[in-house]
């Protein structure tokens, strides 16, 4: 599902899950270990398997198991994107194509992101599902992207291009696909460079704002009620047949 190799003293971590790497518990549960493996001071490149960096939320998971199984799910998927964007060494994402929804949220817990050129789309569409941002969601996209695009790519549900999307600040720089994993090591190397607890810290001190709002309690009860409900489940339902018939 996810394996880790090392090039060059960077982490490298590849997801193979499925045909479009989609989250499930046990998919969350596995990232989160992974990086628990890796040493605070190792640098990590995070990339995927086949024409999707990450679809997003697996839903038919989601529809199967109903409200008990999304209580579970929810504080995994939380915990997962939280292990990603506190990882203390440098993180980079070498998107290597469709990052949507969580596979969104996923690229943009990294503290680089590249994304190859004509490889996909990129973008939050969680509200054309129907569900509501975790917490930990909603400040990594607000920390990622730039603040003046960060209310419309939220509420519109829209993907971008990786063009538009480096104009938004969902990446950084738009790469040839045969050159993606070899620039994004570059990368993570580079950091690596710097100081690790200089780094460490500076990079805790840049994420303090969003690591602070990430906790919230209220909110999350909120947002398990709401994903959890009836009406919710219909539009799930709704929304995945109607990609289903797309596909």
């Amino acid at each position: 599902m996810i394996e880790v190799t090392e090039k060059g003293g960077v982490a490298v971590l590849r997801i193979a899950h499925g045909k479009v790497n989609a989250m499930g518990m046990e998919f969350c549960e596995a990232l989160t270990a992974r990086f628990a493996e890796i040493p605070p001071a190792r640098a990590v490149v995070m990339t995927a398997t086949g024409r999707t960096f990450s679809a997003g939320v697996d839903l038919v998971r989601l529809l199967e198991g109903g409200a008990p199984y999304i209580r579970e799910f929810l504080p995994a998927l939380s915990a997962m994107f939280s292990t990603v964007f506190s990882h203390p060494a440098p993180v980079v994402a070498a998107i290597n194509g469709h990052a949507i929804a969580g596979g969104c949220v996923l690229a943009c817990a990294a503290d680089k992101r590249l994304m190859a050129r004509d490889g996909g789309r990129i973008g939050v569409t969680e509200l054309l599902v129907g569900v509501p941002f975790p917490p930990v969601a909603m400040e990594i996209m607000r920390h990622a992207i730039a603040s003046q695009f960060f209310a419309e790519a939220i509420l519109s549900g829209a993907t971008y291009t990786p063009l538009e999307a480096v104009a938004r600040g969902f990446i950084h720089e738009i790469i040839e696909p045969q050159a993606l994993l070899e620039r994004a090591i570059a990368a993570a190397t580079s950091l690596a460079a710097l100081p690790p607890k200089a780094f460490a810290l500076s990079k805790r001190q840049i994420h303090a704002p969003a690591l602070e709002h990430m906790q919230s309690p209220d909110l999350d009860a909120a947002i398990e009620q709401i994903w959890t409900a009836p009406e919710t489940l219909e539009r799930v339902r709704d929304y995945v047949a109607r990609t289903l018939r797309k596909s």
